[in-house]
């Protein structure tokens, strides 16, 4: 059986966090393990590092503030983050970016605070784990900067077009790509684009409890996404790609391990 890493799952603060035994075991039981749990403000970070000091090696975590939290970054934002990051187990800065969609943060304050989290993660010499939505001139302008400097640079859940692919492509960044590929009304445009993307710099993730495979068959009795579907949502992305199952799970594995500085199992086909 392959094995895959799901590099964002909600956990923490999510109907998940109630069942996080099972998750896990579930998740172990089709191959799926580690799982990357996802901080998206310092105090769900804190609450993150907690949760995964219970499951070693089986949870790894991201330290960072969602551009949604943007507006509680302050002065003492920078050094907390830092603590954080230093913990056991935390292998990326993030989920850090800008979100003009929802606009939750104020735009100022949702790029003073990624321009802060790219500048730690060069600093700490870790890769950054990043969310864009509808924010793509500024996100790549911001990030231009510091990319150079950077350890690594993921963007997860990518759903952009393809003048963003490319972009994110020349910027050298990794893409992770969720069950949205699965959407037979949403995600035709992604389905077209995940044949471009470099085989070096794909991933997968599930983003659960959020974004469960339409097309699953036979379809889950409840609407929560777990990571024991990221096989499904690897097989749909490796015939897109028109590459076996194994060959493709391999390469997304050997990514993520390689990453998130994790040691993997083996080494792609």
């Amino acid at each position: 059986m392959p094995s895959y890493i799901d590099i964002a799952v909600n956990l923490v603060g999510s109907p998940l966090e109630q069942e996080c035994d099972t998750l896990i075991s579930d998740a172990a039981a089709h191959g799926v393990s580690p799982l990357i749990v996802i901080g998206s403000s310092l105090d769900e970070s804190q609450q993150a590092i907690a949760c995964i000091a219970r499951y070693p090696n089986a949870l790894y975590t991201t330290a960072g503030v969602h551009p949604h939290h943007a507006s509680e970054w302050d002065a003492t934002s920078r050094d907390r983050l830092i603590q954080l990051a230093r913990q056991p187990g935390v292998v990326a800065i993030g989920e850090c970016g800008l979100d003009y969609n929802r606009d939750f943060s104020p735009r100022p304050k949702q790029r003073e605070a990624f321009e802060a989290q790219l500048a730690l993660a060069v600093e700490l010499e870790m890769p950054v784990l990043m969310h864009e939505r509808d924010a793509h001139e500024d996100f790549a302008a911001i990030l231009q900067r510091y990319r150079p400097h950077l350890k690594g640079a993921l963007l997860h859940c990518f759903t952009g077009n393809r003048a963003s692919l490319e972009r994110y492509i020349e910027l050298d960044l990794h893409l992770g790509i969720t069950g949205w590929v699965c959407d037979e009304r949403r995600g035709q445009e992604l389905a077209e684009l995940v044949v471009d993307i470099p085989a070096e710099r794909i991933m997968i993730e599930t983003d659960s409890p959020y974004l469960l495979p339409r097309s699953m068959r036979p379809k889950p009795k409840s609407s929560k996404n777990k990571p024991q579907y990221l096989p499904y949502i690897s097989r749909v992305i490796a015939q897109l790609r028109g590459v076996s199952e194994e060959a493709f799970a391999r390469q997304a594995y050997h990514n993520s391990c390689a990453f998130f500085g994790l040691e993997a199992d083996y080494e792609p086909l």
